[in-house]
């Protein structure tokens, strides 16, 4: 794993292929980890807890698609350090210093949580910081981080939106094999999350469904998991504008203990591999704005 250096460089990048072949786009914005000092300095816990907020390994999962002509955005930025699946501006203001801005929300369940923008835990429910921090170091975060990131990303949305005439989102995400509960039921392999139908037309969720269960995986639609800010503000099918968030389950492919591979790690990377071509062969007219189609 990286050392943790003083500044992100870069703190996001865009891997392009050399031949795009289809409306597809791939993004990874929690699986960062390259951890500021200052931030270790201020944190009461340590790096292996931090992680286990990490889509660890995701980035890397979903790369092979590059390669098949799709785009790949990742952050390299950890998700705890600054969250882009959520509101720019939701923020607990039990944990800074200062007045935060009017226009923050300051009430949202995800901020009731701890997991807020700058969020205030990790893992089940424990605190970050050894005490409050500055309302202005939060607001740096956002500004330097979070802002460019979605400018970034709702730039490459665009330009392949235009390029095709549509445009399909697959925001992906990693959850914990399993919630610690003594009770509990053995948790999907794949969760999708669209918003329950409305961030992507059908075709999209049933693509992915289809094909993963083809691969003997078990899938759930929109529980526990619908679909965080990105699906949701992305996703405008009217439009051609579709996005579905893709959460795996971390048991498929490493150990989340030490924080390794498995051996079938290369065998679902080919999986998404074969995912991706299967989006992309979805027939444009079934993805593009509905009024164009109604035409």
């Amino acid at each position: 794993m990286s050392q943790a250096p003083d500044e992100f460089d870069p703190p996001f990048e865009i891997i392009e292929p050399t031949d795009w072949r289809g409306p597809v786009v791939f993004n990874s914005p929690h699986s960062g980890k390259i951890y500021p000092r200052e931030f270790l300095v201020a944190t009461r816990l340590d790096l292996p807890t931090l992680r286990r907020s990490e889509d660890c390994f995701v980035d890397e999962l979903v790369a092979g698609v590059v390669a098949r002509g799709y785009p790949l955005m990742r952050a390299h930025f950890p998700r705890c350090y600054i969250d882009v699946n959520r509101e720019p501006y939701e923020l607990d203001p039990r944990m800074f210093e200062g007045r935060l801005p009017s226009f923050a929300n300051t009430r949202s369940m995800r901020v009731a949580g701890g997991l807020g923008t700058v969020a205030r835990v990790v893992g089940d429910a424990q605190e970050i910081y050894h005490q409050r921090i500055s309302v202005e170091d939060a607001l740096r975060r956002i500004e330097n981080l979070y802002k460019p990131y979605h400018r970034t990303l709702r730039r490459l949305f665009t330009r392949v939106h235009r390029e095709f005439g549509a445009a399909m989102l697959i925001d992906c995400h990693s959850m914990p094999s399993s919630t610690g509960g003594k009770d509990e039921r053995p948790r999907a392999d794949v969760v999708l999350g669209d918003r329950y139908g409305t961030s992507c037309v059908g075709a999209v969720s049933e693509t992915i469904e289809e094909t993963l269960r083809d691969f003997g995986l078990t899938v759930s639609r929109n529980k526990p998991y619908a679909g965080g800010f990105i699906t949701e503000h992305y996703g405008n099918p009217t439009a051609g504008l579709h996005a579905i968030q893709l959460e795996l389950n971390r048991g498929l492919y490493m150990d989340e203990r030490q924080f390794e591979r498995t051996a079938p790690f290369d065998v679902l990377a080919a999986h998404v591999e074969v995912l991706a071509d299967r989006l992309a062969a979805i027939p444009i007219e079934e993805l593009r704005p509905y009024r164009a189609a109604a035409e």
